[in-house]
């Protein structure tokens, strides 16, 4: 059944649920996960069971309406479990990263006023005890996982299940009570604070109804159609807007399925035997998954190596009919089939997406190269482009209207428009929508400075192109211009640079300098197993990156990624740093953007070091762990001159002859 079609139009996330609980019973399963090696189920009337038992519970602890209720831990019922019975309530939960370290969950805790915290885990409860002193409002933490908890004595602590246990025998002494508290909720009320990435420093707050998050699932249901029968896999960070968007509203909206991963390292094994059909990731997943392809063919047989190098073109040819809106003629649709049957078909079926319909990016740009490699595959990725505070999203691409340099057009009931447009068109994107929040949590200033006459002021800029698409370059702040003001978008040429299977990070510097250069953070997995085949002996990941035959590695991807760039905004220089960039070192926000104010004085003694004369930096650096130790980490850093495309070629070209001319010796 169509949901437009259903009378859900206004209601609150917790009546959604109570009437796909009415509608479904035990008949449908609502969520699955991943326990002891079992998948195991929970119905629709089972989920709505554990909300209002565990809702209960919460009011006979003293949770009441407008109280804050925070969630930090994996992807689990559990928290979908506790973020419903809280809404329930009239109260308002939000999450915190699992990995957030000690002064992350500190801030956040005491910046929403958290009165309870579900913690997953004995890890998760340490770190509240662990400063149990520096939060004077925090008066309970519930636990969902036993295991290590049984000696813990503190009267915080309270299970999971105990809270669900009060909750029975209060629904017991006092019958309907919960049902007439859902009736008295309104699809203006607060649901949700969902913190930002916290790019340009501590994460804010944003305040979104029922309303906004129903109206962003809806609209993007009526240009990208989920149904009851699909399935999702839920494995990326519950506090990030794109998994809510996905996993409680969509999901409530819609009626599909919900799976959990075991474990958020078997995610991908997971993904493999669930084979969903809806999947909405951030470009790290899909970028990830390029490359992880990329070096299995490396490491195939010769015959597989082969068979996939005569497939890729054929495909990228395909996706390029595609992108151009042409039809291909029917010698290219013959050879396509012919490729899909022999390669494209296994490699979707071994990333687990073999049912994938609805696929999926947002949270940052998506480099152009990663983009055309899905395509190739027969994976129709889509691009979406929004923020926290218009509950996810704005604009998306339409099936048959897919352009890979723009993020599609906006969804139903959003207005896109360019706020201060230059001579080419180029300003700030500003949206408004049914969906927009309403502020900042405790911080009126931020809120005046973004939300203005009702428009979204995203600090992204862009532009419209003829056929209506939005083009969003870069963020405004970030958008850099050498000394001879020749324009150029770091994040683009990243994007580009991390299509390599051997690059996971990298951060392109250049603003008011005489060129461009690039620090490198080289994927230690990928690149320790070529290192590897070539019997290249190393011990750590700043051993690995500082090998001369890394070095020339890489220096063949940026000028692969230099032959795409107009001459000015090419990378001159590069380096390859001792270790990749992390958020426990404040360097990447917990959604993996990359904070450059930071990153420029953290870092200053190696920026200085690529515009300078020198080919080697000795550098010492202290490396913060988890759980806030520290070390110091002294190195020697090459600077890599990058060879001109031409150079290169030449290069490269005598190396061979010479191998050849060796072997014949």
């Amino acid at each position: 059944m169509d949901p437009t079609t259903k009378d859900i139009e206004g209601k609150p996330l917790p009546l959604l649920l109570q009437g796909n609980a009415l509608r479904y019973g035990e008949g449908r399963v609502a969520l699955r996960e991943k326990e002891y090696g079992i998948w195991q189920a929970v119905s629709w009337r089972s989920y709505y069971d554990h909300v209002k038992r565990f809702a209960l519970g919460l009011k006979a602890l003293g949770l009441g309406k407008n109280d804050k209720l925070a969630v930090i831990g994996d992807n689990r019922p559990e928290w979908l479990y506790a973020e419903l019975a809280t809404q329930s309530l009239g109260a308002i939960p939000l999450g915190i990263y699992q990995d957030s370290i000690l002064t992350e969950v500190a801030y956040i805790i005491n910046h929403s006023e958290a009165r309870v915290v579900v913690a997953e885990d004995q890890e998760q409860v340490d770190k509240i005890l662990e400063m149990k002193a520096e939060l004077p409002l925090l008066e309970r933490i519930v636990y969902t996982d036993r295991k290590g908890m049984r000696h813990y004595g503190d009267e915080e602590l309270i299970y999971f299940l105990d809270v669900e246990e009060i909750g029975r025998k209060y629904e017991r002494e006092h019958p309907g009570e919960f049902e007439e508290g859902l009736r008295t909720l309104e699809d203006s009320d607060v649901a949700l604070i969902s913190y930002t990435s916290g790019t340009t420093g501590f994460p804010k707050g944003s305040l979104l109804t029922h309303r906004n998050m129903l109206k962003m699932a809806l609209n993007l249901h009526a240009v990208d159609p989920k149904y009851e029968s699909d399935e999702f896999v839920s494995f990326l960070p519950l506090p990030w807007i794109g998994e809510q968007m996905m996993a409680v509203s969509s999901a409530l909206a819609i009626g599909f399925t919900v799976n959990f991963p075991e474990e958020p390292e078997t995610a991908t094994e997971n993904l493999y035997e669930i084979g969903p059909h809806v999947m909405f990731s951030p470009p790290r997943v899909w970028e990830g998954l390029s490359r992880s392809v990329m070096v299995k063919h490396l490491d195939a047989s010769w015959l597989k190596r082969v068979v996939y190098n005569l497939a890729m073109p054929v495909g990228y040819r395909m996706a390029d009919f595609k992108f151009a809106k042409q039809k291909p003629p029917l010698g290219w649709r013959l050879v396509y089939g012919l490729m899909y049957l022999l390669t494209f078909r296994a490699l979707k079926d071994r990333l687990g997406f073999a049912q994938l319909r609805s696929a999926s990016t947002g949270g940052a740009a998506l480099g152009p190269d990663v983009f055309r490699f899905f395509h190739a595959l027969g994976v129709s990725l889509k691009q979406i482009y929004g923020q926290t505070e218009i509950s996810g999203i704005s604009c998306i691409h339409r099936d048959g209207d897919i352009d890979f340099d723009s993020v599609g057009k906006p969804i139903p009931e959003t207005e896109i428009l360019i706020h201060n447009p230059d001579p080419s068109g180029v300003g700030e994107i500003v949206s408004r929508s049914p969906a927009l929040f309403h502020g900042y949590h405790k911080d009126p200033e931020a809120t005046k400075e973004t939300l203005r006459d009702g428009w979204l002021h995203s600090g992204d800029a862009g532009y419209i192109n003829e056929a209506g698409h939005l083009i969003c370059i870069d963020r405004i702040s970030d958008l850099m211009r050498l000394e001879d003001k020749t324009q150029f978008s770091p994040m683009y040429i990243e994007n580009k640079l991390k299509f390599c299977p051997y690059i996971v990070e990298a951060v392109v510097l250049g603003h008011q300098k005489p060129y461009v250069t690039a620090m490198i953070c080289i994927d230690f997995k990928h690149t320790g197993k070529w290192a590897e085949d070539r019997r290249i002996g190393y011990t750590t990941y700043t051993d690995l990156a500082g090998k001369v035959q890394v070095y020339d590695l890489i220096e063949g991807e940026v000028v692969r990624v230099n032959r795409s760039l107009p001459p000015g905004a090419r990378i001159v220089k590069f380096l390859l740093l001792y270790k990749e960039l992390d958020p426990d070192d404040e360097e990447l926000t917990r959604t993996k953007k990359v904070r450059r104010k930071f990153i420029n004085e953290k870092y200053a003694k190696e920026i200085a070091g690529l515009y300078s004369e020198r080919e080697n930096l000795d550098i010492e650096s202290v490396i913060r762990y988890q759980d806030g130790k520290t070390t110091t980490l002294r190195t020697n850093l090459q600077v890599r001159t990058v060879r001109s495309p031409e150079e290169y070629a030449a290069t490269e070209r005598v190396s061979w002859w010479q191998r050849i001319l060796g072997s014949r010796a």
